[in-house]
């Protein structure tokens, strides 16, 4: 098993889904947690025994704050993360914003001012989607953002490569998720659309959270020492016969 053990580790969106699973995992595999999101509560429902912070990660002013009291940091999980379907035609510009703001300028924001907290040889995994990779129906501005937070990824380890310090994203096909859930409710045959969703990869299943979250712990681990700037897919194989 990989080991985390004495890592200190920044997790977002670790109130639900992937995040809180995440959080869980690498507390069972020794990490020292600081957990991050929107409201108070469900950080503690996630794991009682860490740091929890409620701001929201898209606001420049709390995140630059948090950072100069953050201390250390040996590792992010960045998961945090929202998704509104429609058209490029169909999504209002105040949608799309806030698809850029909860999915690439959180990211951009934690990296920009966590930056020089992280220590020598750390690690750092961004969220991304396999549709930020290939194009499908009715996503337009999650799939923009999502694409966004790939580069994010690949520049981070360019810049960060001389510190020693590594970024990689991962790039998940559907999870059920919450998230997932959200987008049901809006679609006509929910029903429906969840058995397409469990279908579209070869393995003919949607993936689960701890494993998005057990390919996280690897890439924050030092057994993944040689491993930047890489957008790694973990779908099912969608991405490599669609």
């Amino acid at each position: 098993m990989n080991s985390l053990s004495g890592k200190r580790i920044l997790v977002t969106g670790a109130g639900s889904g992937i995040g809180r699973a995440a959080a869980r995992m690498f507390h069972d595999r020794g990490a020292k947690l600081v957990l991050l999101g929107r409201r108070l509560a469900p950080l503690q429902e996630t794991l009682l025994n860490a740091e929890h912070v409620a701001l929201d990660h898209a606001d420049d002013a709390a995140v630059a704050a948090f950072a100069l009291g953050c201390g250390p940091l040996d590792g992010m999980f960045l998961a945090a993360g929202e998704l509104k379907t429609g058209s490029v035609e169909a999504t209002p510009a105040s949608a799309f914003e806030a698809m850029i703001a909860a999915n690439l300028r959180g990211p951009w924001l934690l990296t920009h001012h966590l930056g020089p907290n992280l220590q020598v040889g750390g690690s750092v995994v961004l969220v991304g989607s396999n549709i930020g990779i290939r194009a499908i129906p009715e996503s337009a501005a999650y799939s923009v953002a999502k694409a966004g937070v790939h580069m994010l990824a690949k520049v981070l380890a360019l810049e960060w490569a001389p510190r020693g310090i590594r970024c990689n994203a991962i790039a998940p096909g559907p999870v059920h998720t919450d998230m997932v859930e959200a987008r049901l409710a809006g679609s006509a045959d929910p029903e429906g659309d969840l058995a397409r969703l469990a279908t579209v990869n070869p393995l003919k299943r949607m993936g689960t959270e701890t494993e998005v979250a057990a390919l996280a712990a690897h890439l924050l681990s030092d057994e993944s020492r040689w491993t930047t700037g890489a957008v790694m897919v973990i779908d099912g194989g969608a991405d490599a016969v669609y």
